[in-house]
């Protein structure tokens, strides 16, 4: 893939490359990736190798549209259920307005396979631009976004290397503050609630940042109950009476987002745990509803509406590939 002097992709992945890759013509390539025709076992194994080495998506509308031309905006996220993400969203398409650009949203549900099949799916209708949550992908699916010649913004994460354009804030950083705020309010026996760290690479990064800081601090890291599903109230609820049955001795729990912790917040009040007197409890994200709850809750507030705004201007400014900080804000709610 060619590289203009900022290093910026110029020109997307070709039928031509693949073929000088694999040693055959651009009619052999063609026959292969239609599964139609003559070819060998061996020549179909060359420019299969060579399409993935490349990251090559064949093109679904076959020059009818130039990526330069493209109206399109791709927008890959992991949930349509979680609030955060429909944030973004909204940030995007108010970058988009007056435009004559749109957005067309894959959602992966956190599954890096499924995200792999989006982003191909997607770059097969030339995008002028993606913008996708996270930095960690597939090495496929990081392949076809470096070779599709076009911008690539990745938002909600700044700690690890981006592709392009990165825009949002430091997961790790967010995950020591929480940490330090409940240090600095006396709270010692600190217990963690969480989903899927596999799968959300960003909460996985926020409680490193917690027990890193609470390490730093001499505190100890008491426990830890993961849910192996994707986040939800019920989740948080679960999981934190689990917790508590195994630690009734803690005295602070941080939660893997806003979802969860709220989940947690209605189990003390169904087990008549005084929160904050009993019980702390920090979230992350700074939803409206954590706000709005009885007692606020201690969150982390982040900027989700800013990061798609903010990516969907770079992408389809011209400027060199960038990390974006936007920075977090932390909550003093009345739960910790």
């Amino acid at each position: 893939m060619s590289v203009n002097e900022r290093g910026r992709p110029i020109a997307a992945v070709t039928l031509s490359d693949v073929a000088r890759a694999a040693g055959v013509g651009e009619s052999t390539v063609s026959r292969v990736l239609r599964n139609h025709g003559s070819f060998t076992p061996g020549t179909r194994d060359r420019v299969l190798a060579a399409v993935a080495r490349l990251g090559y998506v064949p093109n679904r509308i076959a020059g009818a549209l130039a990526s330069t031309d493209s109206n399109l905006i791709a927008l890959v996220i992991p949930s349509l259920a979680n609030i955060v993400f429909p944030d973004v969203l909204r940030g995007a398409n108010a970058a988009l307005a007056g435009t004559g650009c749109q957005t067309v949203v894959g959602v992966t549900d956190y599954d890096p396979g499924e995200e792999e099949a989006i982003v191909r799916a997607l770059l097969a209708w030339r995008p002028r631009a993606v913008l996708i949550a996270g930095l960690e992908h597939t090495p496929g699916a990081r392949a076809m976004l470096e070779g599709a010649g076009i911008r690539v913004a990745e938002v909600l994460d700044i700690d690890g290397e981006g592709i392009d354009i990165v825009v949002g804030f430091s997961n790790r950083a967010a995950g020591a503050a929480a940490a330090r705020h409940l240090i600095g309010r006396g709270y010692r026996r600190l217990g963690y609630v969480g989903h899927d760290l596999e799968r959300d690479t960003r909460a996985a990064k926020r409680l490193a940042g917690f027990r890193e800081a609470i390490g730093a601090a001499g505190v100890d890291f008491a426990d830890l109950e993961i849910t192996p599903v994707s986040s939800a109230m019920e989740a948080g609820r679960r999981g934190l009476e689990r917790l508590l049955a195994r630690r009734p001795d803690l005295d602070a729990v941080y939660f893997s987002n806003d979802d969860m912790a709220i989940g947690g917040y209605f189990h003390c009040l169904a087990a008549g745990i005084d929160v904050p007197g009993r019980l702390a409890l920090f979230g992350h994200n700074g939803l409206d509803a954590a706000r709005a709850a009885p007692k606020p809750l201690t969150t982390i507030l982040t900027p989700r509406f800013a990061a798609g705004e903010t990516a969907v201007r770079l992408v389809l400014g011209d400027g060199p590939s960038t990390v974006v900080d936007l920075g977090f804000e932390l909550i003093e709610g009345a739960t910790a």
